[in-house]
């Protein structure tokens, strides 16, 4: 009897299915895609409606021969390619490579989770491709295709080769050049606050009260002269309670997760990169081996930016929390949350499969990584179908002569879902409340200081992965599905460096985007490239044809890059001669590119080979580190000091040219004042 072939992306995903399928199925891995534009050359027609040459992916030929020989000898196929725009477009191209139509014989498949009883209903209700997302996919992809085979090349002549420039990709580099520009702009202003700690005779605790009105109005003390008024007129002053606003506050709990927010929580909470987050999750979502149980599909489709869930995985959710948590954690009704207008609906928000399967009981069977992102997807899902927490907030207003304090006090009252989960933060910020005393209005209080700080404002913060990702989702750059892939290409190709959790732009990256902004505004307009995205959406839904997008943008591309040709600079490795010399030879240094970005090398190479690295800024690494340029003193050594931490953490000089030049010091006006000594590194 034939068997009934079933085709889907990877091994781990084959192997999970033929866990649940049985002897009647045969399933095969097409390893991803099968057929591409080509790598040499543009592969798009632009005279002919942009009509896209596909080829066989290298190495794909054996695999496609497998699966030829097993199709033909198939009673049914069933293509079970990933459930969205590129899942779609694997199906199209595997169908067409086989050579056959859909009908009886080839049919479509979904699944938005890998498990036995999805994987059933799934192949009781075969359909056909989604011709709307494949067109969808075919656009983005010949879209992407114009953008990165007309501007890579451009950049490699004028600037470096091997730099790539993508419609999406430099849109995030944008973003991230633009704060850097903020950051360096911002001219921070001094402010100052006054707070008051205070206490109830005989009744702890003593809190603290903030200045929060003069005279009625706003404080606001800019100078120290201004604080120093207030305090003199605060002397002697007497601090009454005047009211006392108290309110019971709801805190709700957040929606499960989708793709984005998914990110943006791995990375708070687990440390993890996008890219890390996506291959875990796939894994968590294709199969993962659970020792005698085999491999199980332990969450449902990690791309997606839907909220929904099915009405029986809350019904599990619920007897979960009921049996864990008790009956006085669980809402009368199950929570219900909105997605986005934007929003593909067709897949449920990102939950375990089996609401029952607690983390603690895959301990030891998933790999650690593995087993982190279980239990923060499943915690997450589980803390949204929890009730509320209820939080007992007090506002208290004190004056004291012309001036009015405010303290705000929260008692938790009813933990509900925070005894689970609570959401990370990108950014620290200070205490909202402090415990309050028992509070009437009238009663006099005892005052323990008044404390003034000095503050200044802060520029706003360079961008985390997470905070990137919330940033492209909020203004429709992308789709939650891209950014994994968008945050890897900007960091691999130099542009974008990782300091400290913190994305900070190179000296490579900013003249590639100075470059880009200049003579392609439009590509790199963050509206247009949002607009874009929504063409797609449309084209997805079947409201346009998808040729359409690609007509509206390629002939005024083409006027952009016609003037780039002419007009754009050169700043390729033989750059500009600066005013800096060669501190070997005395020649002239002048400014070169390497794969990780500019530095000074001498105009004399290549005789002299002399080079000085410049960061990201491009400053002068050895400058910037040492504050004034010191030539080693020691006697015959032409280093340079260079600052460096000791075995014990405090910070020394030592001759650049250690270990063959010993010397160091302590503090660098020592070899002003001849105060000098020459040993071994601390």
């Amino acid at each position: 009897m034939k068997k009934k072939l079933v085709i889907v992306e990877s091994p781990a995903k084959a192997r999970t299915l033929n866990k649940y399928l049985g002897r009647n199925f045969q399933v095969k891995a097409s390893m991803g895609h099968v057929r591409d534009l080509p790598k040499s050359k543009l592969g798009v027609d632009v005279e002919n409606n942009f009509a896209p040459t596909y080829v066989t992916i290298k190495g794909k030929e054996k695999i496609l021969k497998e699966l030829k020989r097993d199709a033909k000898d198939s009673q049914e196929i069933y293509l079970a390619s990933d459930p969205d725009r590129e899942g779609e477009a694997i199906a199209w191209h595997i169908a067409q490579a086989l050579g056959k139509k859909e009908g009886k014989k080839l049919r479509r498949v979904l699944f938005h989770e890998i498990t036995k009883k999805a994987i059933q209903e799934a192949l009781k209700r075969p359909g056909p491709i989604d011709t709307n997302k494949v067109n969808a996919q075919q656009a983005r992809r010949v879209l992407d295709r114009l953008v990165g085979y007309t501007l890579s090349p451009l950049l490699w002549r004028k600037v470096e080769r091997g730099l790539s420039a993508g419609r999406v990709q430099s849109v995030a580099v944008r973003l991230i050049c633009e704060r850097e520009e903020e950051i360096e702009k911002f001219a921070p202003q001094e402010y100052w606050s006054i707070t008051a700690h205070l206490e109830k005779k005989g009744v702890p605790p003593a809190f603290s009260a903030n200045l929060f009105k003069i005279k009625g109005k706003k404080a606001e003390l800019p100078k120290k002269k201004k604080v120093k008024e207030v305090l003199d007129s605060l002397k002697g002053a007497t601090y009454k309670v005047v009211k006392v606003d108290r309110k019971e506050r709801k805190d709700n709990p957040k929606p499960p997760f989708t793709t984005s927010t998914l990110q943006q929580e791995a990375a708070r909470k687990l440390g993890f990169t996008a890219k890390k987050t996506m291959l875990v999750a796939q894994h968590l979502y294709e199969g993962t081996d659970l020792g005698e149980e085999g491999p199980v599909g332990l969450i449902t489709y990690m791309r997606t930016d839907s909220v929904r869930l099915s009405p029986e995985a809350q019904k599990q959710a619920r007897k979960v929390i009921k049996k864990l948590w008790g009956e006085r954690h669980l809402p009368s009704k199950a929570p219900q949350y909105k997605s986005k207008k934007s929003a593909q609906d067709a897949h449920e928000a990102i939950r375990p499969t089996e609401p029952s399967r607690i983390p603690d009981s895959l301990k030891g069977l998933l790999p650690q990584e593995h087993w982190k992102l279980y239990k923060l997807i499943w915690d997450r899902f589980m803390a949204s179908q929890m009730k509320p927490a209820l939080y007992d907030v007090t506002t208290v207003d004190i004056l004291a002569g012309e001036c009015l304090f405010r303290a705000t006090g929260r008692v938790l009252k009813f933990p509900g879902y925070t005894i689970l989960y609570t959401e990370g933060k990108d950014e620290k910020g200070e205490e909202e409340s402090v415990s309050l005393p028992p509070l009437k209005e009238k009663t006099t209080l005892e005052l323990i200081k008044l404390e003034s700080k000095q503050h200044f404002t802060q520029p706003p913060p360079r961008f985390t992965e997470a905070t990137l990702v919330k940033t492209l989702e909020e203004r429709g750059i992308g789709r939650p599905s891209t950014y994994a892939a968008i945050l890897s290409t900007i960091q691999e190709r130099g542009y974008v460096e990782k300091k400290q959790k913190r994305l900070h732009p190179t000296i490579l990256g900013r003249t590639v985007n100075e470059l880009l902004v200049k003579f392609f505004p439009r590509i790199l307009d963050v509206d247009f490239t949002a607009r874009m995205e929504e063409f797609l959406d449309e084209i997805e839904e079947g409201k346009r044809e998808w040729v359409e997008p690609l007509q509206q943008f390629y002939t005024p591309f083409t006027e952009e890059l016609k003037i780039a040709e002419d007009k754009m600079e050169r700043v390729k490795k033989t750059g500009k001669t600066t005013d800096i010399l060669c501190d070997k030879c005395g020649r002239p240094m002048v400014e070169r590119w390497s794969r990780h970005g500019r530095f000074l090398g001498c105009s004399g190479y290549p005789e002299c080979k002399n080079i000085i690295p410049l960061n990201s800024q491009g400053e002068i690494v050895r400058k910037e580190e040492l504050d004034k340029s010191y030539p080693c003193p020691a006697e015959g050594c032409d280093g340079y000091l260079v600052k460096r931490r000791g075995r014990g953490g405090r910070f020394f000089y030592g001759c650049s040219n250690y270990p063959k030049c010993r010397f160091t010091t302590n503090k660098l006006e020592d070899i002003e004042k001849g105060d000098q000594k020459e040993g071994p590194t601390p």
